[in-house]
């Protein structure tokens, strides 16, 4: 394995972390249990989730994903050769009304991180993010930012800093990060830490991979010059870069096949665009998935790249995907399929 610090911290992060929003859904839980032992003997010691997990959310299955560490870390002990992540939900939402309706509020917050603490059974969450912004940004399937007229978010940047400040003296989590955000959301919170001398956001997870590299624009300098690590996302498309879906070789127990709505990367020119990344990676001895990987893994900008699975041949060939090193004519190859169909699906 490969590492990392986690940015502004001492904390030494994998490059490969080990998602897991499948778990309580498609994973049992001794199938969740099985991957974690699989993955921290490999050398992966990063672990994501959310209060909302297993994704699709529904009251049923809320905090499933995280009740399953939490009783991985309550067998084996292991709290403390992992560094453990967690997200809240944004903005309140239909597909979040389960959940709360108060927005980011102190007590919401401060409610949020103790359930999820009891969840994982540990006494603190090493970086806690915020899932969506509140405000309307536009995140999924829309390309440019439009302002929504109806959207009464009102800027609190400085009272949700202030939260995490209090729960950061109290213990309960130890760092602060961004998702689904945009340039301007991830700037005005920096600008607040830097003038009110509040917590500092360390990551940013968005989604990122072959067919969606919009955060190659002004978020990757955002990234690079702020030292803002992506924790990226999706870097297998919902498994469309896996090339399963090309060849017909998906399972009928397949991500795209049981939740066909989750079809943000399945249109045509994504299709296509896989299609050439497929006959690519083959014409040099490599997996698409492993070459899919790979390609977000080696980016700059990224601190570690969150992979999943819902067996353990995938999380093998997933994880082994850190020896991969791509040279500079499948890079010059993979970028000519870029210029001519790029971000197809964002």
């Amino acid at each position: 394995m490969k590492y990392t610090t986690l940015p502004h911290t001492n904390i030494k992060i994998s490059k490969i972390c080990l998602g897991t929003m499948t778990w309580g859904n498609q994973n049992t839980e001794d199938e969740g249990h099985a991957q974690l032992d699989y993955a921290l003997d490999r050398g992966v010691n990063f672990i994501d989730t959310a209060e909302m997990y297993p994704v699709p959310a529904s009251p049923e299955t809320q905090g499933t994903t995280s009740r399953i560490i939490g009783t991985w870390l309550k067998k084996t002990g292991n709290r403390d050769k992992v560094v453990l992540a967690s997200k809240i939900a944004g903005r309140p939402s239909d597909y979040t009304a389960h959940i709360r309706t108060t927005g980011l509020t102190g007590n919401s917050i401060e409610e949020a991180i103790n359930a999820e603490l009891k969840r994982l059974q540990t006494d603190y969450i090493d970086l806690y993010q915020i899932h969506w912004p509140e405000r309307d940004t536009n995140t999924f399937s829309v390309r440019d930012y439009k302002q929504n007229p109806d959207d009464a978010w009102e800027d609190n940047f400085n009272e949700v800093l202030h939260t995490f400040e209090a729960q950061i003296k109290m213990g309960k989590i130890r760092h602060i990060g961004i998702s689904n955000e945009k340039a301007w959301g991830a700037m005005r919170f920096l600008e607040e830490s830097k003038t009110n001398s509040l917590p500092r956001m360390k990551t940013i997870q968005n989604a990122y991979s072959l067919i969606n590299r919009v955060f190659e624009g002004d978020m990757a300098e955002i990234a690079i010059r702020e030292n803002l690590g992506l924790l990226a996302y999706s870097p297998m498309a919902f498994g469309v870069l896996s090339g399963k879906y090309i060849k017909g070789t998906a399972a009928d127990d397949a991500r795209l096949k049981l939740f066909p709505r989750f079809a943000r990367y399945s249109s045509e020119p994504s299709t296509e665009a896989a299609k050439r990344y497929l006959k690519i990676a083959e014409a040099n001895n490599m997996t698409l998935a492993q070459m899919s990987l790979a390609f977000v893994t080696q980016q700059p900008f990224v601190s570690s790249n969150i992979i999943g699975a819902t067996n353990l041949e995938q999380l093998k060939e997933n994880i082994g995907s850190i020896n991969v090193t791509l040279s500079d004519e499948v890079k010059k190859q993979i970028n000519a399929v870029h210029s001519e169909i790029p971000n197809p699906a964002c």
